[in-house]
């Protein structure tokens, strides 16, 4: 992705590695996202490093869109390996979290996930990236 070339990188390469293999969506807010890609399933963990690539000012979160996740206290563009996919319309956040892609094909899939949260953001049941796989469109 142009706008975020280090981070787009960091995430192919984590997903050609298999680092997301078996990994879990740790967090599911239903109208909102569902986030993934911490290897401890506690929305703490990471790959070891981060990137930094800050979004554009006119950076959208729109259903579909996948971007990488980070803390409040973290710069604007900073990225591990967490990652949301947003299922509401517009999130309606600030453009702060490096967008990496754009889900092309299996919404249905993301919906259903969805479909697995809770009021606690917590999934009812575990959720299991079995492989991921990044194509260029």
């Amino acid at each position: 992705m142009k706008g975020a070339p280090s981070t787009t990188a960091s995430f192919a390469k984590l997903a050609e590695d298999g680092f997301y293999d078996g990994t879990t969506f740790h967090r599911i807010v239903p109208g909102f996202v569902i986030q993934g890609g911490d290897p401890t399933g506690t929305g703490t963990g990471g790959p070891g490093y981060q990137t930094i690539d800050k979004p554009p000012a006119n950076a959208r979160y729109v259903k579909g869109v996948v971007a990488m996740a980070k803390t409040a206290a973290e710069p604007a563009g900073t990225s591990g390996s967490q990652f949301y996919v947003v299922t509401a319309p517009d999130a309606g956040l600030p453009p702060d979290y490096a967008i990496v892609g754009e889900v092309v094909e299996g919404m249905d899939t993301v919906v259903r996930i969805e479909e697995l949260g809770s009021p606690s953001e917590q999934p009812v049941r575990p959720v299991v990236i079995e492989s991921a796989t990044v194509s260029e469109s």
